[in-house]
């Protein structure tokens, strides 16, 4: 499928059918602006395409939960996002949420409700496994993953935060491949480094980033692929890797990537 006959449609183009999809696609905005994460929203929405999901995403009309601003500090700021994503959520009468961000999954599922936005929010790994015990999305046989060495990275946000663990490493496990833990996973996972907004500022002083730390525990494992469920850790991640001159011999990718390729979509 090329990108060509991706079909994204819009929650305003249902509601002028007068009709609702059945699950609205929060994109966030690593997914929409990140010039790498992009690709991640691309294999999403062609999974979501092929297995015949009636879903919408916002759009336009989609701006950033907030995240940021709270855990900068700004409070005010994140209200006030809030308050207007809710508004719109609701002026579709919005139910089911689906995210390929921890982050943007964390706010909405357990920060909006205090501000009046009640969701029923999921991560994407967690969708994605609920489509492949359906039947909605058929693992091919093997390729190109089978046997393959694969490390999963736990994103606070989704572990620590929310106590998603099982669903990526189920997804993994689909595939055939070898899923091969770091020393340091589930509930001891390490962060990337970049949550608590340190995305968007440079680390205080120290003798070694965080990211290159998490990075030396991936080589370790002996894993070909770390598979990340995250838009920042992918992004730290990746520059881990490059920073250990391993990017021709380590890939970084996505959930949703391992499944597309295994689709071949």
């Amino acid at each position: 499928m090329s990108d060509m006959e991706i079909k994204v449609p819009t929650m305003a183009e249902y509601m002028a059918k007068g009709e609702a999809p059945d699950v609205l696609f929060w994109v966030g905005c690593a997914g929409s602006y990140d010039d790498r994460y992009k690709k991640v929203t691309k294999a999403f929405v062609k999974i979501l395409n092929a297995a015949k999901i009636k879903f919408a995403v916002l759009g336009t009309e989609e701006t950033c939960t907030g995240d940021p601003a709270r855990r900068a500090g700004n409070e005010f700021l994140f209200q006030m996002q809030a308050m207007a994503n809710i508004q719109v959520l609701d002026g579709y009468q919005v139910k089911k949420i689906v995210t390929a961000c921890p982050h943007c999954f964390n706010t909405l599922k357990n920060e909006y409700p205090d501000l009046g936005g009640n969701y029923d929010v999921i991560h994407h790994s967690t969708f994605l496994q609920e489509l492949i015990d359906s039947g909605q999305v058929v693992i091919a046989d093997g390729k190109p993953f089978k046997g393959k060495k694969i490390t999963f990275h736990d994103s606070c946000y989704l572990g620590r935060a929310n106590d998603v663990y099982q669903a990526p490493r189920s997804v993994i496990e689909s595939l055939d491949a070898e899923l091969v833990e770091m020393k340091r996973c589930k509930t001891n996972g390490l962060c990337c480094g970049a949550g608590g907004a340190q995305m968007f500022k440079e680390p205080e002083e120290g003798n070694k980033d965080i990211n290159v730390e998490r990075t030396e525990d991936v080589l370790e494992t002996g894993s070909k692929i770390v598979a990340s469920g995250c838009p920042f850790c992918l992004t730290m991640l990746s520059d881990g890797i490059k920073n250990k001159n391993k990017e021709n011999e380590i890939e970084v990718l996505d959930i949703a990537e391992l499944i597309a390729k295994n689709q071949q979509l």
